[in-house]
């Protein structure tokens, strides 16, 4: 599913990074956010900005983006 789709106080796995410009994929890189590190949603507006936790860091991720996020719910440790 798309980070955009979960829920708020979930933590997902990232799958894959997918039709975002290179750029910004590769400043998501830069942040951390690559493929299988767990992403947090601290918050999320209806029409706005997503509130996420990577790595210890909160970052907002904006709805376009986050569409372009695809992750899958975090395996239980």
């Amino acid at each position: 599913m798309k980070l955009n789709d979960g829920a708020v106080d979930h933590t997902y796995q990232v799958v894959k990074v997918i039709n975002l410009d290179l750029p910004v994929e590769r400043r998501l890189e830069a942040l951390g956010l690559t493929e299988g590190t767990e992403i947090t949603i601290l918050n999320k507006k209806k029409h706005g900005a997503i509130i996420v936790k990577v790595r210890g860091t909160r970052f907002a991720i904006g709805q376009n983006i986050a569409a372009g996020i695809w992750v899958e719910e975090a395996p239980v440790s």
